[in-house]
């Protein structure tokens, strides 16, 4: 199912309390998440929404944080449950926490799975940087929830796999990501599909640096990003733009479009989204400030729409709204992108394992910042590919393809 056939699948009427799931609490996006469910009871008048559940990897401290902030919200509901993907990090946590129950606190892999296929649960925010998230977000899908989907590795890994779910299921995936989220809202109320979209990217740290300059680059500098802020891999790959690389495979699989209908331009304010070109020429924009807030909420009240503690559109400024066209040559990751949106199997998840593992060698100093474009392309060009794999194929590549790239470094023999 793509975006544009969820407003078939509404809230039940009846409903009165919204159970979400965040999975990803601590992070950017899992915290910005926690202050939207906080917004939305003060303004809705339908229903509350309740945390049912949170995750972290291993900020339990942070997790802690959000349980106690969550009781203040005045849904009078029992605390949300604590998950931890990591069992030694929850066990230790049990053990300086013991006035808490076992069963609030989930250890483990499978406790993220197990809650996704929760029945109470209504929403599940899938905000698990990278592969990690892929099997909690696929059993949401297949216990057709409602997908808030902001981990856009799972179909840039799985596209095909989710497609097969999402007819079984009838779940609803809704895009998290701020231009797949403009695109999902200007193609609303559209008979006739998109004949092209045009995914906005900030340019990141290095819009203006030559290629010499980049092969320079620090981790301090590239995690110096100009307009948002964000977790160190998603920086990192706004620096390299293999964030657009991948946001051009998860639109392809999102929207039904090919690579050849799905282009890139640089827009250094981040206000312009993203855009839609129609089949008479008319091209509709979605534009904000920029704050995920926004497309978070909406991806959780859709089709409603409710007041955002996001920052307002101030029309009285004078706005510069520039578009560049995107330099492949200097940012070659976009050229991957499209390569791997045209061709499927099992390209998206050896790109994406590949430059997982580039991006973490490079914040550790042991490769340079050109490294991480470099050898995830040379990764990807030596990889057996094959078009029609199942699942079990992918998981398999995931682990190849990581090290394949620290063999090409030089890293391990």
């Amino acid at each position: 199912m793509t975006p544009s056939a969820t407003d078939q699948h509404s809230l039940p009427s009846n409903s009165t309390t919204q159970n979400v799931l965040v999975l990803g609490a601590t992070g950017s996006i899992g915290t910005a998440t926690v202050d939207v469910l906080r917004q939305l009871n003060e303004v809705d008048k339908k229903q509350c929404w309740h945390l049912w559940g949170a995750s972290a990897h291993s900020n339990a401290k942070k997790l802690l944080q959000i349980q106690s902030d969550a009781t203040t919200w005045g849904t009078n509901i029992a605390p949300c449950k604590l998950l931890f993907s990591e069992p030694s990090l929850g066990r230790d946590f049990l053990a300086e926490n013991s006035e808490l129950l076992p069963d609030a606190v989930g250890l483990g892999a499978d406790c993220l799975v197990q809650a996704a296929q929760a029945a109470e649960v209504d929403t599940v925010v899938a905000a698990i940087v990278g592969r990690a998230g892929l099997e909690s977000t696929l059993a949401a899908i297949e216990s057709g929830k409602r997908v808030a989907l902001a981990n856009k590795e799972t179909l840039v890994m799985a596209g095909p796999v989710v497609q097969e779910k999402l007819a079984a299921s009838h779940a609803e995936l809704l895009p998290v990501d701020s231009e797949h989220s403009a695109i999902f809202q200007c193609i609303q109320g559209a008979n006739n599909p998109p004949r092209k979209i045009i995914l906005t990217a900030s340019g990141g740290p290095f819009r203006t640096w030559s290629k010499e300059q980049m092969r320079e680059a620090t981790p301090k500098s590239a995690l110096a990003h100009p307009t948002w802020d964000m977790g160190p891999k998603i920086t990192i790959d706004s620096a390299t733009m293999m964030n657009k690389a991948l946001e051009i495979i998860e639109a392809r699989w999102l929207f039904g479009l090919s690579a050849d209908a799905i282009e890139v331009m640089i827009h250094p304010q981040s206000i312009i989204h993203s855009m839609v070109e129609f089949a008479d020429g008319s091209v509709l924009s979605q534009m904000s400030p920029p704050d995920m807030r926004l497309p978070i909420q909406y991806a959780l009240t859709y089709p409603d729409r409710l007041p955002c503690d996001s920052p307002p559109f101030d029309l009285k400024k004078n706005w510069n709204l520039d578009l560049e066209v995107a330099d492949l040559e200097r940012f070659p990751a976009l050229g991957l992108g499209f390569e791997v949106a045209r061709v499927g199997g099992t390209a998206g998840a050896v790109l994406n394992a590949a430059n997982e593992e580039a991006v973490g060698l490079f914040l550790d100093g042991k490769i340079r910042f050109t490294d991480i474009v470099d050898g995830c392309k040379d990764v990807l060009h030596h990889h057996h590919f094959e078009p029609s794999p199942p699942l079990e194929r992918l998981l398999q590549l995931d682990d190849w393809a990581r090290k394949e790239l620290r063999r090409r470094m030089n890293l391990i023999s």
